[in-house]
Order: structure tokens, then sequence, then C-alpha cells
């Protein structure tokens, strides 16, 4: 597992999405390590960390989370993630109550329903059938603004670009869609004692915001923040976004 440390604090962990590389909070990272000690992850599976064969699950990601959170010294963090993250910090709260000080879920769900498994399952067959490159530029198609598509058309590029190698071997990039297919908590999540935010955009066409709506209903005392900006939200307004966290986290609400 490879991940990146910055800043002096408090512990704060980011958890990114799908794609499973820390260099997705590259934006924010830097604003939150002004007041905290900020840890970012690559997923087993991408980026920088191994890829091992087998069978990939959320529960083996969150303990990946826990074990780096130890190795950090930390006795107890402030856990935000976003999409697939989420779910991550989901687990996180509920099989290591004691490590999470303040919940963040963001851009996530609750339980994979109808509409959920349709769109993953639409995504796995692109990857497969269609491979990375076509994979890539649909997430990016589904997961950005018109706007934002347009202003960073030049970086977007890379990242197509490199796809191949992002998503290779294909077996463990498909293996870790479809732990989305079956993995939720949704039925323990009323047991979750950190105060937790959850944060949703209404424009998000890969995750909808109904998903954050059920996510604050079923953890107690959840607070619900709505924002705009598709899917990458966080990439889109990262300054809002670490404003959203600091205020949550030193203030008690968003």
């Amino acid at each position: 597992m490879t991940y990146d440390v910055s800043g002096s604090g408090e512990a704060l962990l980011l958890i990114p999405g799908l794609g499973g590389s820390a260099s997705f909070w590259a934006a924010i990272a830097p604003r939150l390590a002004e007041n905290y000690k900020v840890i970012s992850f690559d997923h087993r599976g991408t980026g920088r960390s191994d890829r091992p064969n087998g069978k990939y699950s959320i529960a083996r990601i969150a303990k990946d989370a826990q074990e780096i959170l130890l190795d950090e010294g930390a006795r107890s963090a402030i856990v935000v993630g976003h999409s697939t993250g989420g779910m991550v910090a989901q687990y996180l709260a509920l099989d290591y109550p004691e490590l999470v000080k303040h919940l963040v879920i963001s851009g996530s769900w609750e339980r994979p329903d109808a509409r959920f498994r349709s769109m993953f399952e639409a995504r796995l067959g692109v990857l497969l059938a269609a491979g990375p490159r076509v994979y890539q530029t649909l997430t990016h198609a589904i997961g950005y603004t018109a706007d934002y598509l347009d202003t960073h058309r030049e970086e977007l590029g890379i990242v197509i670009g490199g796809a191949q190698a992002a998503l290779s071997p294909l077996a463990v990039a498909a293996g870790r869609i479809e732990m989305l297919l079956s993995d939720h908590r949704a039925g323990e999540l009323a047991s979750i004692k950190a105060p937790t935010l959850v944060i949703g955009a209404t424009d998000d066409a890969l995750i909808p915001f109904y998903h954050s709506q059920r996510l604050a209903a079923l953890i107690p005392g959840a607070q619900l923040t709505i924002l705009d900006g598709a899917h990458f939200y966080p990439k889109v307004h990262p300054e809002r976004f670490a404003k959203i966290v600091r205020q949550f986290v030193e203030h008690g609400y968003a």
C-alpha cells in the first residue's frame, strides 16, 4: 500500500473513489494540510499500490485504511471518503469505531439498488468490451460538468491516455467494480456513533442525490449538505469542499 502524508496535527484520512488514487485529492489535501495531518492513499489494486489478483472487497480496503492509520500512530482520525471511498468510510466507522472521530461521506450510497446495478454493470461491460480508454472517457462524461470538461480538456486527455496502464490488469479493475454490486452494510448504519456529515450533489448522474438523502436518514444525527458540480464535485469545487469539511469538524455544522 502506498500513501502520502502532509501537514501536521490531528489525523485526517482522505479516501478516494473507485479510481482509487490519492491524486484525486490533489487540490484539497494542501488546503486541509494547513490545519491537519492529511493522509491519503492509493487503494489496493490501483495507482502505486500493489494489484494482487483475487477477490476485492470494501472490507479489505477498510482494513488497509485502518492499518495505514495505525502505521501513522493515529489513535483516531477525521475520515473523509468520496464515492467508493464513502463506502469504505462507512465500513471503517462500523468495524473500527474507536478510530473514527468525525465521519464525512461524500457522493456515496447506502446500498446498490436497481439503478445503481444497471449503471455499474454497464460500466463494467464498457471496460471489458470497449477497453480502458473508452471506459475512462465515459467516466469523465458522466462524472464532470460540461464547463469542467471544456476548461480541463488537456488534463483529462492525459488521464484518458494513461487509462490502459491505470486500469491494468483488467481482471483487477473488473473485480473492484464487482465488489460495488454486492458490498454494503446499510442495515448496520444506525449503530454509527461518530458525528457524521453526508454531502451530495443534486446534479450527480453517477450516484444520484437520493442516495445521500438515504444515508443521512440511516445514520443517527447525520447532517446533509447539498452541493452541485456533478459526481466529481470535490475536484470541481475544491476550496468549497475543504471549507465544508473544516467547518463541520471545527464547529459541528456545515
